[in-house]
């Protein structure tokens, strides 16, 4: 169900994202700049995958500067995301939360210590980076913050209920988050995608309903426009998802999900 969704924003102006290599998130990258973005940070671990794509986005015509995030290092957190938003140029209009591992079930499932390293990695690290932003948009009394959550989190399936459990902690927080930011001038935006084609899936079973980085970019970016509190993506799986939610789990379980 959608929650009450508020006044629609024009696209950001300044950007920060937080997965500053990811797929998805960079795509979004590309569509914002080729609208209104001009300035972004990408903020990940250091690696020559991340210089790669701030070139890249600089031969768009952004402005684009590096930050050192390490999800797992939450006592860094403070320091690093503060950095960007005293750097004193201006508002951050967006911040997009979209650092994440899907793991492999089959394997963390006989590994505790990889399981909880999902788990900090997609839910303690974005609740720590998550409220850091939110505080600083509040503060500024300005901006979007766009959370990646998953279908995957909508029910646990036993093909994925490490990574699902994971991202249905991020989806609550994030919907109790937006609750909480409700008047203040910065706001929360769920963006719920379905499986997607990206290298990182690429040796996974396609699902149905599978879409692309550029179609959850698209999706971003129209949700931020119309002020929606959750985007699916695609949107079919909205009603698709409610339907398995409300699945008894004799029936589910037989599901072949």
């Amino acid at each position: 169900m959608l929650l009450d969704a508020g006044p629609g924003t024009a696209p950001p102006r300044s950007l920060l994202i937080l997965g500053g290599t990811s797929e998805i998130a960079l795509a979004t990258a590309r569509r914002l700049i080729a609208r209104r973005t001009r300035r972004v940070w990408l903020a990940g671990r250091p690696s020559a995958a991340l210089d790669a794509a701030a070139d890249e986005l600089r031969g768009l015509g952004a402005q684009v500067g590096t930050v050192g995030f390490d999800a797992l290092n939450c006592a860094s957190h403070r320091a690093v995301l503060g950095e960007v938003f005293a750097e004193g140029e201006g508002p951050v209009d967006m911040v997009l939360l979209a650092f994440g591992v899907l793991g492999d079930q089959a394997r963390d499932e006989s590994d505790p210590a990889a399981a909880v390293r999902i788990a900090q990695t997609n839910y303690t690290g974005a609740v720590s980076a998550g409220l850091l932003c939110a505080s600083a948009l509040q503060e500024q009394r300005h901006g979007s913050l766009v959370i990646l959550s998953s279908v995957a989190g909508e029910r646990a399936r036993r093909s994925d209920f490490i990574y699902g459990s994971s991202k249905a902690g991020l989806d609550a927080f994030a919907q109790g988050l937006g609750d909480a930011l409700h008047g203040t001038g910065a706001r929360v935006m769920v963006v719920r995608p379905g499986f997607v084609r990206t290298a990182a899936t690429a040796e996974r079973r396609e699902e149905p309903l599978a879409t692309t980085p550029e179609a959850v970019a698209t999706a971003i970016e129209a949700g931020l426009r119309r002020g929606a509190a959750t985007v699916w993506v695609p949107g079919s799986l909205r009603v698709v998802m409610s339907a398995l939610r409300h699945l008894p789990r004799t029936v589910f379980r037989r599901l072949p999900v």
